[in-house]
């Protein structure tokens, strides 16, 4: 599809309308424990309910859309590469107990080190061994994860400045499809094998470990105490140490949580190739009981949009129409891996095929809309005045952070070779 081709709006103006979706939960999908098997609470009172009905909103989504935009036209390469290393493998519902929590510490950078010291202190030695041998396993496959985005990356950034291969006329949507296909398929490998450790240690969890972990609630961080590291980072190297809290973190919130949780994301959790996880989250990085602003996107998304004429803001705001099949398939799909990886909760077997081949179609799911954004981004940047460039520089508002070197996750790290990307762009014919 060519630029011209995207359906164009009559009025910039887009009417958000007042979610009318029913509301989600997980109650057909949780099971009631026995009394001698205590589990934590399902699902907190967190502020505003954070739902996937909501997420997946028009105001949530032209939000985070226009927040991505303004970082994709006033950054570069480098922090476009950033991306916290929990928005890898997000089935286990996580996402949710950060957004759901009734403390408001969601967003807090001890959060995740909190609920992770909280369950290493629970598990047995032999638990946490299973969790350290699969960090062991799987840290290389996320180092490569990450170094897998910077070819779209780079097409992307090389859309947006126009140069592009002789005869192109832009981004091929379907090979950008098909290379997403192929990254997602290696973050599904890596959601499969954690939910086969996760179900194993759930089901050697003893009476007395269910009852801590009980007394532990989803969605309410004030119930977990503050302990010490119950982990010694020194005994692993630092990419394992990372996964291990990682894993700790995730493998509470899936044995509190549910299906509902699994499938739930942020709204931006799609479309992670633009920087906007860099304009966040950069200030809070290596930095002790650090909160990120809950508004930040949403007041930036408006200044964006406010600083765009109305030719350049109807190309965002109808964006949100353009995406809309490709985010209910998203939901339809999460959910869909999300029920298939529960079955190792209960000593089933998960089906490795289906895991795969449904993050394969997640994956082209997630390289549409981000072509469209791409390309969205690069006809917005064409007529862009001075003026308006140096508004949006303003208002990119991380003075004094700069990225001179790409990063895997939240770590910077030499520039590596980087194949020819031309394959991701039309031929022009």
């Amino acid at each position: 599809m060519k630029p011209d081709a995207f359906p164009q709006k009559s009025t910039c103006a887009l009417t958000l309308l007042a979610v009318t979706a029913l509301t989600l939960t997980a109650a057909a999908q949780d099971r009631p424990p026995s009394p001698s098997q205590p589990r934590p609470p399902r699902h907190g009172s967190g502020p505003g309910q954070y739902t996937i009905a909501q997420a997946t909103s028009d105001r949530a989504q032209l939000n985070t859309i226009a927040f991505d935009g303004l970082a994709f036209l006033t950054g570069d390469f480098c922090c476009d590469t950033f991306l916290p290393p929990g928005k890898v493998s997000d089935f286990f519902g996580f996402q949710n107990m950060r957004d759901v929590d009734g403390a408001l510490m969601g967003h807090n950078t001890d959060f995740l080190t909190r609920i992770a010291n909280n369950t290493l202190r629970i598990l047995n030695d032999d638990q946490k061994a299973k969790l350290v041998a699969l960090g062991q396993a799987q840290a290389p496959q996320i180092r490569e994860l990450a170094l897998k985005r910077f070819p779209l990356i780079q097409a992307f950034c090389r859309n947006l400045t126009g140069n592009r291969p002789a005869g192109s006329q832009g981004l091929d949507r379907a090979a950008v499809m098909k290379y997403t296909s192929g990254v997602f398929e290696s973050s599904g490998a890596l959601a499969y094998q954690r939910a086969e450790t996760y179900g194993q240690i759930v089901r050697s969890l003893t009476d007395q470990q269910k009852a801590e972990f009980a007394r532990l609630k989803f969605g309410d961080s004030r119930t977990w105490p503050d302990v010490p590291e119950a982990f010694d980072r020194r005994s692993v190297g630092h990419d394992v140490h990372v996964a291990v809290m990682t894993y700790a973190s995730e493998f509470f919130s899936w044995y509190a949580g549910s299906v509902e949780s699994d499938t739930y994301f942020c709204p931006e959790g799609h479309g992670t190739y633009f920087g906007s996880f860099y304009m966040k989250d950069a200030p809070a990085v290596h930095q002790k009981n650090y909160s990120i602003s809950t508004s930040l996107t949403g007041d930036s998304g408006e200044a964006f949009l406010a600083a765009l004429n109305p030719a350049q803001c109807e190309q965002i705001t109808g964006l949100v129409e353009l995406q809309r099949k490709d985010l209910q398939d998203i939901v339809t799909s999460r959910r869909a891996i999300a029920t298939e990886l529960r079955k190792f909760e209960t000593g089933d077997t998960a089906s490795k095929d289906k895991v795969l081949e449904l993050s394969r179609h997640y994956g082209e799911l997630d390289g549409e809309l981000s072509y469209y954004y791409a390309t969205q981004f690069a006809e917005v940047n064409k007529t862009l005045t001075a003026e308006q460039r140096t508004t949006l520089k303003k208002l990119r508002g991380i003075e004094g952070f700069t990225a001179p070197k790409p990063f895997v996750y939240a770590d910077p790290i030499a520039s590596p070779d980087i194949p020819n990307t031309d394959f991701l762009f039309g031929s022009g014919k």
